[in-house]
């Protein structure tokens, strides 16, 4: 390496060396000396024939236009451009003829370079090499009439055998800085607005065609093909080269880029715009990936404010293909079309993950129907993901007309019903197993962006799911259930029920649901077919309690499908028609019970039941509602020929405590009005009920009943008054609480006839009268009829007394006779 530096410093040192060195000087110094005469003797031309130059100029440029053309001041710029000549043009406008009218000014520089071709220029002959323009604003106008003020230029001359061989004037490069572009189309509601920073091409020619590679880096302040919905692209940043080529056969320019910057993203653009009288066509195609929300703002207005609301995480392909007519008024037709695969959709409802489509979206739906908000439209297929953990597949979904969105298509899903809880944020009910199936066709509004009022048509299948109902404190186990949506209805099928001592099989139907659902959830009518091998009644009072109460921390917040769900289920009505095998309420045991049962709210109303026991039936209507912590109830009943034992057993004996249903036999009949209570636990509060009750028993007998053994032990000693047959024993009640009026107490025995009337009392206040004939009516019921057994009831003496509580017991005492009403 030292022997080699060495060397090059020998050489250097050498004569020879600073022989060469000297020649090259002394020819780069002759070359200097040559350029600064060749310039000097340009500046010298230049002024002697500047006259000439800017006359010959003038022409040419007035040759071109219809209009007024002002340079304020020529100027040679001395060794710029060489070996071109390079004139500058200072303070240059250019008007069209009617600008007074529209005040815009096709150009307006501070200054514009003309580079001329320096031996055409030495011949006499214009020939621009290179235009550079610096610090300009041009406007391109047109009105709504058609006019344009780039009319100024002069149609290019068809050429002649005479013309033919004339060359014409051609531009070569052209260079833009600092230049601010504007063209405004009234005409086709149209405004481009460009910040040009640089702007380079230079221009290739092939007869009349041509094809250049513009560099250029600008901003956009506006792309609008509509300026009624805003700009495409707005305030973004535009840099990279295009491929421009014009076809004068064709009078058509054609544009290809890649890798074209818009802001901080890519994209490969093929477009094309007519540029003949009478046809201003023009097609763009661009293709990307790109970021969701990248991509929606280069859109225009009246589009990204929709397509903000949703968003994508990870990028996208997109496809946009934009073609239109630049004189026509209104948007261009708009396709765009996106590939999405394993992303996550945010949308105003909700965040779908996994999320796979393909989407396109046209503004021309119905092509006879113009390019509108209300004929676009939003298309996907193939869409799958989960929403809120609940997978969801879509072939095909459409949302139509913009203006007022109307969405259509069709869903599956297949999940486990666990993955429900996640939905419901306000937690009213909890499955703990089970799994769904869904095929729907839906249809729903969408109103702000949110979905609204979805409607659906098609089947839902839940199989196997236990679940617990919080504001009924109700817990399920293995339920199936069937739901099938139409048009008129929805269907409730195959539900098999079982909880506890419970099963129910179940079948519903809600008339008009797709209508009442929304919009009128108090008039909705739930019809359930209800059939129990086994009904335990107690169990079904839970459902009557009163719901939790819900936190109002939802003022502010939009209800979301399981919250309105909620909702609903409280308003409507419900309305079922039960059939039970068996039926149980603490000792009553009943077979063949069917009733229609309607839920308003929390109240339950029972019509048309009817139901077999104690060996006899019973008909009966009820009213059952949450009062307080208890229950109250209204009812009317028609006993029919029951054991009376067995019934009194059934109810506690209704609280009585003088007797028990050890001591009475025989068959009851009864008609009853009653209000009253039940406790939480669904037991009969005694001392509670209200109305009228009316009895008969027939076959009956009283066994050691203790009152009548009591007046038997001193009146009839001879008679047995422990065990009584009896062909009469009828009553007429007022009930009131702890008090029974007896209106009327009837008993025709074997033993004796008795009347009793008065006050009864569960508590403390009894106090009855008793009418006893002494005679003994043991034949009495050999009598053949009614009538006659009337004729000789109260024959002989008869024993007032009165039954009177006193401490705690039953006494017995004189009575007198009532006296008798006027």
């Amino acid at each position: 390496m030292k022997e080699t530096l060495h060397r090059i410093k020998v050489f250097l040192q050498s004569a020879g060396f600073r022989k060469y060195a000297k020649r090259f000087g002394f020819f780069i110094l002759g070359l200097i000396a040559l350029l600064l005469i060749a310039c000097g003797g340009l500046s010298i031309y230049f002024n002697r024939n500047k006259t000439e130059i800017i006359a010959k100029i003038n022409a040419k440029i007035n040759e071109n236009i219809n209009g007024e053309f002002h340079i304020g001041d020529f100027q040679y710029k001395f060794l710029t451009g060489f070996p071109n000549f390079t004139l500058a043009l200072k303070d240059v406008e250019i008007k069209d003829k009617q600008w007074k009218t529209h005040k815009h000014t096709l150009l307006k520089t501070k200054e514009i370079e003309v580079r001329l071709n320096i031996i055409h220029l030495l011949q006499h002959e214009i020939d621009i090499y290179k235009i550079l323009i610096n610090d300009a604003d041009i406007y391109l106008y047109k009105d709504k009439n058609g006019y344009s003020n780039s009319d100024i230029f002069k149609p290019k001359k068809k050429k002649t055998p005479e013309n033919k061989e004339k060359p014409e004037t051609i531009i070569n490069q052209i260079e833009l800085n600092n230049v601010q572009f504007i063209l405004d189309n009234k005409l086709g509601n149209k405004l481009f607005n460009f910040d040009v920073a640089s702007l380079k091409s230079k221009v290739e020619y092939d007869g009349d065609n041509w094809r250049t590679d513009l560099f250029i880096n600008t901003k956009i302040n506006s792309l609008a093909f509509n300026t009624v919905h805003g700009s495409f692209a707005k305030e973004k940043d535009l840099k990279g080269t295009l491929s421009i080529a014009y076809s004068d056969a064709n009078q058509k320019i054609d544009i290809q880029t890649k890798g074209l910057k818009i802001g901080s993203d890519s994209f490969d653009i093929i477009a094309f715009f007519n540029v003949g009288k009478g046809n201003s066509l023009f097609g763009i195609n661009i293709g990307t990936t790109i970021l969701w929300k990248n991509a929606s703002n280069l859109l225009s207005g009246n589009i990204s404010s929709k397509l903000n609301r949703f968003d994508l995480k990870k990028p996208i392909i997109v496809n946009c293909d934009i073609k239109g007519d630049l004189n026509v008024e209104g948007d261009p037709r708009i396709l765009v079309q996106a590939e999405v695969k394993d992303n996550e959709l945010s949308i105003p409802d909700g965040l779908i993950t996994d999320c796979s489509f393909k989407g396109i979206f046209i503004n021309n739906f119905k092509p006879k129907e113009g390019f509108t908000d209300a004929n676009s439209a939003v298309i996907l297929t193939r869409f799958s993901g989960n929403y809120e953990n609940i997978p969801l597949q879509i072939p095909q979904l459409s949302i139509n007309n913009l203006e007022k969105p109307l969405a259509t298509g069709n869903v599956h899903s297949d999940f486990d019903v666990t993955k429900l809880n996640e939905i419901s944020n306000d937690k009213w009910i909890q499955f703990t197993e089970g799994h769904a199936t869904a095929n729907l066709k839906f249809q729903f509004d969408i109103v702000n962006l949110y979905i609204n009022k979805p409607k659906f048509i098609g089947n839902v299948n839940i199989t196997n799911t236990s679940f617990h109902f919080i504001p009924k404190n109700i817990h399920a186990e293995k339920v199936n259930v069937q739901l099938d949506f139409t048009q008129q209805a929805l269907l409730i099928k195959k539900i098999a029920y079982k909880h506890k001592k419970n099963t129910i099989y179940m079948e519903g139907k809600i008339d008009n649901f797709l209508n009442l659902y929304y919009d009128e959830p108090e008039s909705m009518v739930v019809n359930w077919k209800i059939y129990c091998p086994n009904l335990d009644i107690k169990q079904f009072m839970g459902v009557l309690a009163s719901s939790q109460k819900r936190k109002s921390n939802m003022k502010n917040r939009k209800p979301t499908i399981s919250s309105h769900l909620r909702d609903v289920i409280e308003k409507c009505s419900v309305v079922i028609d039960i059939k039970a095998d068996k039926m149980n309420y603490n000792k009553l045991t009943a077979t063949n019970t069917t009733a229609t049962v309607q839920m308003l709210n929390s109240k339950l109303v029972v019509k048309n039941g009817s139901l077999q026991t104690s060996g006899g039936s019973i008909n009966f209507s009820s009213e059952i509602q949450p009062s307080g912590k208890n229950f109250a109830f209204n009812s009317n009943a028609q006993v029919n020929h029951v054991d009376i034992a067995s019934f009194l057993r059934s109810f506690n004996n209704f609280g009585i405590k003088s007797f028990t249903p050890n001591n009475i036999k025989g068959r009851l009949s009864s008609k009853v009005n009653v209000t009253g209570f039940f406790n939480p636990q669904g037991e009969l509060i005694t001392n509670s009920m209200h109305g009228k009750l009316d009895f008969s028993v027939t076959q009956g007998a009283l066994i050691n009943f203790e009152p009548i053994m009591k007046i038997g032990k001193y009146a009839f000693p001879f008679r047995d008054v422990k065990n009584i047959t009896f062909s009469d024993l009828s009553g007429d009640f007022n009930l009131r609480g702890e008090k029974i009026d007896v209106n009327k107490f009837t008993l025709s025995s074997s033993v004796l006839n008795m009347d009793a009337k008065g006050v009864y009392s569960l508590g403390n206040g009894t106090n009855l009268a008793l009418t006893i004939p002494l005679r003994n009516s043991k034949d009495d019921a050999k009598l053949a009829t009614k009538a006659e057994r009337d004729a000789v009831r109260e024959k002989g003496i008869i024993l007032r007394l009165a039954a009177v509580e006193e401490n705690g017991k039953i006494k017995i005492k004189r009575g007198r006779k009532e006296k008798e009403k006027n």
